[in-house]
């Protein structure tokens, strides 16, 4: 007698492939404990003892991010070991404008099919962002969602929590006018702005990623697929040795969007566009889509991610100690009085 009953795996769910999944990814979740960490993955929830000695009076910081469209092209490109570093970079890097040291990360990878080999790709990227970060990756999810992702479509969102002391908390509310801003360089686009990118790029322009791009010197799939940069022991390290009024992660909306987020009432930013030459690729979507100037400041972080603000007598100090740290810092202009908002000249 033939058995018509269906299963879960008939309806589109392999919990054979979750579990082999789980135990290909351990090694990656592996490499990033830390100390505090009191268990492996598996449980229902991930344990993380706060070291006690180090902080007196621990003010926690946490925050949630994704990829965004980004994911996109690692999907068209087959390539799916660096957009985990996207993903841990968009969180610690928006946590760590506090002053707050990433302790640990969750990743939630969703798919239209879970491929044991591509989660195991992904989780390696998460687990590389974390090392940069240096933060404990101590738990996640991998949810197989059929019919409502594609075979080939996946998914991911993160969640970090992090750590500063109450006396150390950077929130902006010291800045002056007068104030020097200073800016890191971006690894490129990051990952913001990717709508508009593939729709000037392939569509518009119909490029291909597997096309050789002199201005850029290598593929356009590898210059798009170039993970973000991720802040945290450059930061950290200044912090802890020069005075810093505050910080800003550059994403989405750019500098115009995301200085005045750390900026009080009353002042606005002045920034020099001369002061540095923003990545070819930025100067290719622009011609190639006809993008006004103004778009692409607020879409893009146009060559910088992350920026400090610091008084007029401590920026040497801080530049010094951001060039002995191997970073190129450019002085981007300064905390103006009056308007608010940010003027780009």
């Amino acid at each position: 007698m033939s058995n018509d009953g269906l299963s879960y795996k008939a309806a589109g769910v392999d919990i054979d492939a979750a579990t082999k999944s789980v135990d290909m990814i351990k090694k990656w979740v592996q490499r990033t404990q830390r100390p505090e960490v009191l268990a492996g993955i598996g449980s229902f929830g991930g344990f993380f003892a706060m070291d006690t000695a180090k902080y007196k009076e621990p003010v926690l910081v946490s925050g949630t991010d994704g990829v965004g469209t980004k994911l996109r092209i690692a999907q068209m490109m087959g390539v799916h070991d660096t957009v985990g570093i996207d993903l841990v970079a968009m969180c610690v890097n928006d946590i760590l404008v506090h002053g707050a040291e990433p302790l640990f990360f969750l990743d939630y990878i969703a798919l239209g099919k879970l491929d044991p080999v591509v989660v195991e790709a992904l989780v390696k990227g998460v687990s590389q962002g974390c090392e940069q970060a240096g933060c404990a990756l101590i738990g996640g999810e991998t949810a197989e969602m059929p019919g409502f992702y594609k075979e080939d479509e996946y998914d991911l969102a993160g969640f970090t929590v992090g750590a500063v002391e109450r006396s150390k908390l950077i929130d902006g509310s010291a800045v002056k006018a007068g104030d020097i801003i200073i800016g890191l360089p971006s690894s490129g686009i990051h990952s913001n702005g990717y709508s508009l990118v593939r729709k000037v790029l392939l569509e518009k322009a119909g490029l291909k990623l597997n096309q050789h791009i002199d201005e850029l010197g290598r593929s356009l799939g590898e210059e798009l697929i170039t993970p973000t940069r991720i802040y945290v022991k450059t930061a950290l390290a200044v912090i802890e040795e020069v005075p810093i009024m505050a910080m800003a992660h550059i994403t989405g909306g750019g500098i115009p969007e995301n200085l005045p987020r750390v900026i009080p009432a009353g002042l606005g930013a002045e920034i020099n566009s001369q002061a540095w030459d923003p990545p070819a690729i930025f100067q290719l979507i622009q011609h190639l889509g006809q993008v006004e100037m103004e778009e692409m400041y607020r879409t893009f972080n146009m060559g910088i991610g992350y920026i400090f603000i610091a008084s007029p007598e401590q920026s040497d100090d801080v530049l010094k100690c951001l060039r002995i740290k191997g970073e190129k810092p450019i002085v981007l202009g300064s905390v103006s009085p009056g308007n608010e908002g940010v003027s780009i000249k």
